[in-house]
């Protein structure tokens, strides 16, 4: 999430995951359709009522440490996961949280010769590094029926290099929404926008209200690459998003240039930002999410844009989702409104039966039902039951992501090179916060986006 959220490489033809307008996102109602894990306990996770639809070897005393980016409420909804594994296995777990840069983390390990038994990677960039230098373990025979039997051809591709399976998608995402305080709007007689046009016309005429429209998690570069992917894929196309995430054409390219000017009207509008453009600059993105919906009578801005997975944030404001907390997809700068996605591929680092059975369990139906039900997580497995999830909002979101299939299309920073597009304090992270600061720079955000790419893909 992310409290650090990213995620394929070899998603060269990745397509739009749903059309816009598929998803009610209003809780609507979405019933479940009865097959898969049936609902948690009051979204408790407990093992009484979690389904066993997958065999796990008994592995008593075996130790397995396993790392992630995840923190706060994401490492909660983890932890959990691991502990179920723990009580159906008997082995004992560590999660080690990873820090934002994964890649220099499980490098340090195995360069000390102590690498974590199984990764959760974020960037399909790193799955690619990794499996070239030999990092990775494929896939066991149990753990690829497993995963065949839950997901996707377009999933398990993903998690693939040059014909190998190496990774199990175990939490995804739909990074194309945007969260509202429903109080807020409601005061300023605003009305959910599905056009970029509408969109910074209700973000001035919340800001006209007398409060700031748009929360901004600027400290984290990953999301200000959300905020442009969103624009650049509703603006300029599929075939040009294709285009720019393999570095085929320049990020001079004038698609990039309409890009970042249509991000700009946003990022430049006087009082629109919540804490103005330098304090977004030092916003986290749980603080952009909870000062959205806390602060009495005055939340610090209107409106935040994140993932799915930001519900644990809201939540975690003390706001309900579909009453004090609204939601609406991100509107269409283009023709068509843009969803792309995201997500956490689980790899082994180490052989033996700990590490591959517990890639089994987060391709099982089992273990997406435990995070499900604590709300801030969202599963592609076709087999785990709607009614998993704690509210009808999330049951709509995540019903449009499986019935999404394999048309979809991937985070673009994610897609790249991890020293271009995920790395905190350089290439796509650093030049959008540079643009954030300063919204009128595009031609010089070109140039410096472009000169990192060519150094990154040449690598």
């Amino acid at each position: 999430m992310r409290t650090s959220l990213r995620s394929v490489r070899g998603a060269r033809s990745a397509l739009a995951l749903l059309a816009a307008g598929t998803l009610a996102l209003s809780a609507a109602g979405c019933s479940d359709d009865g097959d898969g894990a049936g609902a948690p306990d009051g979204g408790k996770g407990t093992s009484d009522v979690i389904r066993h639809t997958v065999q796990l070897p008994k592995l008593n005393g075996q130790k397995l440490k396993v790392t992630a980016v995840w923190t706060g409420a994401e490492q909660k909804g983890f932890t959990k996961v691991l502990e179920e594994f723990s009580r159906r296995t008997g082995a004992e777990v560590a999660y080690v949280p990873s820090g934002d840069d994964m890649s220099a983390f499980v490098g340090s390990k195995i360069e000390g010769g102590d690498p974590p038994d199984v990764a959760m990677l974020q960037q399909p960039g790193a799955l690619r590094e990794f499996a070239q230098k030999g990092w990775l373990k494929p896939l066991g025979g149990e753990t690829a029926a497993e995963l065949e039997k839950n997901f996707t051809k377009g999933w398990q591709d993903l998690g693939s290099y040059e014909g190998k399976r190496y990774g199990v998608y175990f939490k995804v995402s739909n990074k194309s929404l945007v969260w509202y305080n429903t109080k807020v709007f409601e005061g300023a007689g605003a009305k959910e926008p599905k056009t970029w046009p509408e969109f910074l016309s209700t973000a001035q005429l919340i800001a006209d209200y007398g409060i700031p429209a748009v929360s901004v998690g600027g400290a984290d570069g990953w999301t200000l690459t959300d905020w442009f992917e969103n624009v650049y894929l509703s603006q300029a196309g599929p075939q040009k998003y294709d285009q720019l995430a393999q570095h085929r054409i320049p990020w001079t390219d004038p698609s990039v240039k309409d890009a970042l000017t249509a991000l700009g009207r946003l990022f430049g509008g006087k009082g629109l930002l919540a804490d103005g453009n330098e304090g977004s600059i030092q916003t986290q993105f749980p603080t952009s999410v909870t000062q959205t919906f806390t602060g009495g009578e005055e939340p610090k801005a209107a409106m935040v844009f994140e993932g799915d997975f930001a519900a644990a944030n809201v939540i975690g404001a003390g706001a309900r989702i579909g009453k004090e907390a609204g939601v609406f997809p991100f509107p269409a700068v283009g023709a068509k409104a843009p969803v792309v996605t995201g997500g956490d591929v689980g790899v082994a680092l180490k052989d033996g039966p700990a590490a591959q059975a517990l890639l089994t369990f987060l391709a099982s139906a089992d273990a997406a039902q435990v995070w499900a039900g604590q709300g801030g997580f969202l599963s592609a497995n076709r087999n785990l039951a709607l009614a998993a999830y704690p509210d009808d909002t999330l049951r709509s979101i995540a019903k449009a992501v499986v019935a999404a299939g394999d048309d979809f299309r991937f985070d673009m920073s994610d897609l790249a090179p991890a020293s271009f597009g995920g790395k905190p304090g350089q290439g796509e992270w650093k030049h959008l916060q540079d643009f954030l600061k300063n919204p009128g720079d595009v031609a010089g955000t070109q140039q410096k986006l472009e000169s990192d790419a060519a150094k990154a893909f040449k690598s």
